[in-house]
């Protein structure tokens, strides 16, 4: 009987040590699979940061020099191009893969600044170039959405991507998040009055927050 009970004993303790072995490993891989993802969108930012760095000057450049501004325009939508990729794709699948924590809500308000301080050159080439595309700011709630919030960015953001691929060149689609707590996003919000999310903003001038089908955001491009 003693036998007995040592051996159950020792098979319980067996379990338990591969148990804590597994849990260990899993936790190792989860965070090394997290410092990956959060690698890979620091990578993509770098990326975007130069091209934006690139653009920018050229659009300052304008004040010293006479640019082509056929060259200053292609150069702002290749880079509308990326980000629209980039919000559609890879950032947005790490993102869902991922839970939010300070890391990535950290990456996320990088590439909030970047993607406003394009939106910014943006409007300075339009202007400087008097070019007809249309910048088509999104705000939408990236921090705490509601369930219903949920719903309607999940269809917002669908309708968006169908519009950005039919209008292509035409349109600067620039996802920004509203609540990420960035002082110089607040002040645009404001300067716009945006006061509520997720609304869409159309070349700075026309905000939507209902929308039943494409005709609705079509309207103003």
């Amino acid at each position: 009987m003693e036998m007995k009970f040592k051996n159950q004993k020792w098979v319980f303790l067996k379990a338990l040590f591969v148990t804590l072995i597994i849990f260990n490993v899993g936790i190792y891989m989860g965070y090394k699979l997290e410092a990956s993802r959060a690698d890979k969108i620091n990578e993509i930012y770098l990326e975007s940061e130069m091209m934006l760095l690139d653009q920018k000057l050229q659009s300052e450049a304008f004040n010293v020099v006479n640019l082509d501004c056929d060259a200053a325009i292609q150069a702002n939508i290749d880079f509308a191009n990326k980000i629209f990729e980039e919000a559609l794709g890879t950032i947005h699948s790490y993102e869902k893969a991922n839970r939010i924590n300070e890391a990535i809500i950290f990456q996320h308000q990088r590439f909030d600044l970047l993607r406003t301080l394009f939106w910014i050159n943006s409007i300075k080439i339009k202007e400087k170039c008097n070019s007809n595309y249309h910048n088509v700011v999104y705000f939408y709630d990236y921090l705490e959405p509601s369930a219903e919030q949920i719903g309607k960015q999940d269809f917002l953001s669908n309708l968006l991507g169908e519009i950005k691929a039919n209008k292509g060149d035409n349109v600067m689609l620039i996802p920004i998040a509203g609540d990420n707590g960035l002082s110089s996003i607040d002040l645009l919000i404001k300067k716009y009055e945006i006061i509520e999310l997720p609304t869409i903003l159309i070349d700075e001038e026309f905000k939507i927050t209902e929308v039943e089908g494409m005709g609705d955001i079509e309207q103003y491009l």
